[in-house]
């Protein structure tokens, strides 16, 4: 299958060839130049095909052909594989082609030898990608995905798509983004008298998603666990580093789950996990991106760190006990500001747990404490960087309490109908899975760890 791939392919990428390659190997790479070393008999340049962090040298013997060569190029090399003098592998060229010039010196906003900050990287969306930063984080995006997906295979998940178009609020904060058709005539032609102009095309209001549990619920209740990785939407007025109008959440939910701690003890071997497979097959990425968004105190001791369990209460006593401590006001009806949560964080001297919350601060579908009714089985995940990561719960599974739930959302009908016919006991989770990138690897703004953000004022391409 390798050599199939290599034939069609007819190149050879740059990370692979220390993989696969011996010296003495005739090959042929292709990529983009990212430097030129002319020296008195021969033209050494490094090039880059975006599938790692390491450059890869080329050696040319000097002629008129290469007079004209410069970084920016985007090149195809054909040559023998060798060893240099410091041990890395090189390729002596015995042909050169310039696919493309990189037209450098016309208005390409990077300098090959130059860092530059985020926010001037993030004014090129459709460029950027050629950044060593960008590239690096893109390709442990990847990685992340592929991890979290081969550990939920392995725990016997079934993975679902869940829609983007939904009738449902999940959370019912009322951010969502209504989606109709932008042409009015074709609304037109599909109005009903008993339905507003707007809804018309699909009979009622839809919204993009900001969650995709509602479904992974109801998948479960036939497939067992389920679990997605989806795209969810939130209009908020916010330009936080911490928030995106349009992000991507992983979601877990578990069935036959009856105790919150064994939620919680599932998400820190899923974290603990996916994170060490990660840096085991990307360390020199993370290591780069943390070399360049280098922050105080910033390690991955959480992954040998065991993480506490603290009940709303008990960390609640510690916020009071310390609020002189900090500039955001504590309030005992709102749960706790990012500055708390990371106090919170510190004071544990690991990641922790905040378990059974309120029930006035969380959405209905949350199973309510049949031991203290005011509270419900629900945990939020808080860590160091990014504060809060993960939030879930145990799920009501008693049909007669959701029913009875003052806030339970209309056109839900079939919410309850899962409980009615069958119902099972069931927990789960999500995940920011931008913010997890930024706990890996210490990138201040999540602006930067995805690929195209959007947040207000901020749609481009």
């Amino acid at each position: 299958m390798l050599l199939m791939k290599r034939f069609c392919c007819g190149f050879q990428r740059i990370n692979a060839i220390t993989k696969t390659r011996q010296p003495g190997d005739t090959l042929e790479v292709r990529g983009w130049i990212k430097s030129v070393r002319r020296l008195k008999n021969n033209v050494f340049f490094d090039i880059s095909d975006g599938s790692t962090m390491q450059k890869f040298q080329i050696v040319v013997p000097k002629s008129e052909q290469l007079k004209t060569i410069s970084a920016g190029n985007l090149v195809k090399v054909v040559g023998q594989l060798q060893v240099a003098p410091q041990g890395h592998y090189e390729l002596h060229a015995n042909s050169l082609e310039t696919i493309a010039e990189g037209n450098l010196n016309s208005g390409y906003p990077f300098s090959p030898k130059q860092q530059h900050d985020p926010e001037y990287v993030r004014e090129y969306l459709h460029l950027r990608s050629r950044t060593s930063c960008t590239a690096a984080i893109m390709r442990l995006r990847h990685k992340a995905q592929m991890a979290l997906h081969e550990f939920m295979d392995k725990h016997d998940f079934i993975h679902i798509n869940t829609p983007i178009l939904t009738t449902n609020d999940c959370e019912g904060a009322g951010e969502v983004f209504t989606v109709q058709p932008d042409s009015n005539e074709l609304l037109k032609q599909m109005s009903r008298p008993s339905v507003p102009l707007n809804q018309s095309y699909f009979d009622s209001k839809v919204y993009l998603s900001v969650s995709g549990q509602l479904h992974l619920e109801s998948m479960s209740y036939g497939l067992g666990n389920t679990y997605t990785i989806s795209p969810a939407f939130r209009a908020e007025n916010c330009k936080s580093p911490l928030h995106l109008s349009e992000f991507y959440m992983f979601e877990a939910e578990l069935v036959f789950i009856e105790n919150l701690e064994e939620l919680c003890r599932f998400i820190e071997k899923m974290i603990k996990s996916v994170t060490n497979d990660i840096l085991k097959s990307s360390e020199a990425d993370i290591q780069y991106c943390q070399n360049q968004t280098v922050r105080e105190n910033f390690n991955l001791q959480w992954l040998r760190d065991a993480w506490p369990i603290l009940s709303y209460n008990e960390a609640s006593d510690i916020i009071l006990r310390n609020k002189e401590k900090f500039k955001t006001a504590v309030k005992s009806n709102e749960g706790f500001s990012k500055e708390q949560e990371l106090f919170l964080v510190d004071y544990c001297k690991a990641p922790v747990f905040v378990v059974n919350w309120p029930a006035a601060q969380k959405p209905f579908y949350m199973k309510i404490s049949r031991e203290d009714p005011s509270k419900v089985h629900a945990l939020d995940l808080l860590m160091p960087v990014v504060a809060e990561l993960c939030g879930g719960s145990l799920r009501e599974c008693d049909v007669n309490r959701l029913q009875e739930h003052p806030h339970f959302p209309e056109g839900l009908e079939w919410y309850l109908e899962l409980r009615k016919f069958g119902g099972l006991p069931t927990g789960g989770f999500g995940m920011g899975f931008e913010r997890f990138l930024q706990l890996l690897t210490g990138v201040k703004n999540i602006r930067d760890v995805i690929p195209f953000p959007r947040y207000p004022h901020s749609c481009k391409m």
